[in-house]
């Protein structure tokens, strides 16, 4: 037997689907060495994610593929539930944006995973192994050693200091760290059917609480078209993907079933299940591998892409001696709770939909209507209100000394506004101010002119950019608006948009926001504080030339309190 062939990374990723491809675009991003692993050279042609909600393609955004992305999706899709009669129960269409994109997108997940794939081009520090199969890991205080297997008889080993394990519902990385997948699978099976020849005008994602038979009907785009057909018990899932009973399941739903040009047609099982853990030591766990769900809320591929943006800022700050290895243990903080949420969403809305006795279908169907009428549950639903946003009461953030409220921004996503850039007056979205590091926000305040040089030498060791926001065509000369004498990038707040946030969340109308590499603010805090605020995330970061000593997870606990309360 011939001798594996052997490489080197810093971080290696098993499993090329959108989430491993993802997290690989965001390493090569940051510099990291990376090694991106899957047993297949192709990409998988199934019917699977078509929703891309807002947080996702900012995520995309930070790898610089938002726009790409955009180009193939139909955007603001109305989703929209159906009553057993056929009348609309709820028309969801939610306007905001609040975090810089439409809320509801639909794509096609192959589509999206080329442009992910060729966005790796960008990277030579990124290597592709596909077409090579994981077969053993191991694990010690140095490495972790992939043994892999090729298609054509090849052997490889990997050495890498961090694995990330984004192999799918059948992770082989999970499997082989005994890490359980706690929860159910679901007795009703789907049959998805797709055509490629849409005969319907119906732009918008239906949910049809039929219960002669219940299903989903979708608008793709480039005049595509899914169903989705549950199944009943005692029909058999191979004998249902059959020529003639796709046409039966059609019947009905469209004028001529026959005329279809059916492309893909497959039987899924639905399963709720989160694992146990995320971390294992140098491991870590995302997308399908940490948790499935139904389908219903869309979310399942949108959770796998918040895992990513979550785990590979971090894996990026340790292997570059930013921060201290330990601050793995907050991607399993931070994201596996959040899963669970969205996995009970995902079964919430199933179990709307899904209701096969007709007395439980009117039943369901009187209740929604009963509580539309309300205008504020009718707003919290046409705007998608239900949907659970991130919210991280732990991790890498600094709360204060209070206990931490329900109103506190702190611990979410930060908001992404349109500012006017200096000095050119461009018109952009935040984020393409902030770099790909950390990020202090000073609204009328520049950060730079508060930090100590031991502070200011922290935040330059994280690669961090200033930023002083002033008020847009403020009173001001064009030339002092412009003007930064410290260093720190000055911008306009185009739609007044930041001025009403920190109005509402920071003491006074001002303050200084620490908001972290994906984006999500990590503290607020008055100016007079950003030195007390910075020695704590020093200690939370602990970056590598720290000693063990110097860590402290609790290190918020010793922060005076740096936001104010929200009426």
């Amino acid at each position: 037997m011939t001798e594996p062939v052997e490489h080197r990374a810093q971080v290696a990723v098993v499993g090329a689907g959108p989430v491993g491809v993802t997290i690989a675009n965001y390493l090569g991003r940051y510099g990291v060495r990376t090694v991106l692993i899957d047993r297949s050279e192709e990409i998988v042609d199934y019917p699977r994610a078509v929703g891309m909600d807002d947080e996702c393609l900012r995520s995309f955004q930070g790898i610089g593929l938002a726009d790409e992305m955009l180009a193939d999706m139909i955007q603001n899709v109305p989703l929209k539930m159906f009553a057993a009669d056929g009348r609309c129960l709820a028309d969801i269409r939610p306007a905001s944006k609040e975090y810089g994109w439409p809320r509801r997108n639909i794509f096609m997940q192959q589509i999206a995973e080329r442009t992910l794939r060729a966005g790796l081009g960008r990277y030579p520090h990124v290597r592709n192994l596909l077409g090579h199969e994981l077969v053993r890991l191991e694990q010690d205080g140095t490495e972790v050693r992939l043994h892999l297997d090729g298609a054509r008889g090849q052997r490889a080993l990997v050495h890498a200091e961090y694995v990330v394990g984004a192999d799918g519902g059948r992770s082989t990385v999970r499997e082989q760290l005994g890490i359980p997948l706690s929860g159910d699978t679901h007795p009703r099976k789907w049959v998805v059917i797709e055509c490629d020849n849409d005969p319907l005008d119906a732009p918008y994602t239906g949910l049809h609480g039929d219960p002669k038979r219940p299903y989903v009907c979708l608008d793709l785009p480039y005049n595509y078209r899914r169903w989705e057909f549950m199944l009943f018990p005692g029909e058999d899932a191979d004998a249902m993907l059959r020529p003639e009973k796709v046409c039966e399941l059609l019947t009905g739903h469209v004028p001529d079933p026959t005329a279809l040009n059916i492309i893909r047609a497959r039987v899924y099982t639905h399963h709720s299940r989160v694992a146990d853990r995320f971390v294992d030591g140098r491991i870590c766990l995302a997308g399908d591998a940490a948790h499935l769900m139904p389908p219903w809320a869309g979310q399942g591929m949108n959770t796998g892409v918040r895992d990513a943006t979550n785990v590979a800022w971090k894996l990026a700050a340790v292997v570059t001696g930013r921060a201290h290895p330990r601050i793995l243990a907050t991607y399993d903080t931070e994201r596996r709770e959040h899963a669970r949420a969205m996995v009970n969403l995902s079964d919430t809305i199933g179990r709307l939909l899904s209701p096969t006795r007709p007395v439980v279908a009117r039943a369901r169907d009187t209740l929604v209507r009963g509580l539309t009428v309300a205008p504020p549950v009718r707003d919290w639903l046409v705007h998608m209100r239900f949907k659970p946003v991130p919210r991280y009461a732990e991790g890498i953030m600094v709360h204060g000394r209070r206990p931490v409220r329900r109103t506190s921004p702190v611990g979410r996503m930060f908001i992404q506004p349109r500012v006017e850039t200096t000095p050119d007056g461009r018109v952009v979205p935040l984020d393409e101010t902030l770099g790909d590091w950390f990020a202090l926000i000073g609204y009328g305040h520049d950060p730079l002119v508060h930090l100590d040089p031991g502070s200011r030498a922290f935040w330059d060791r994280v690669g961090t950019r200033y930023l002083t926001v002033v008020e847009s065509r403020s009173g001001r000369s064009r030339t002092e608006r412009r003007t930064s004498t410290t260093g720190s990038v000055t911008v306009e707040d185009v739609d007044g948009t930041l001025r009403d946030w920190f109005a509402k969340h920071g003491r006074h109308g001002g303050g200084i926001a620490v908001v972290r590499p994906d984006r999500y603010l990590a503290a607020l805090t008055e100016p007079r504080d950003l030195a007390t605020v910075t020695d704590a995330f020093e200690r939370l970061l602990a970056p590598s030339r720290s000693t063990d000593s110097e860590y402290s997870k609790d290190a918020w606990r010793s922060v005076p309190v740096v936001e104010a309360e929200t009426s």
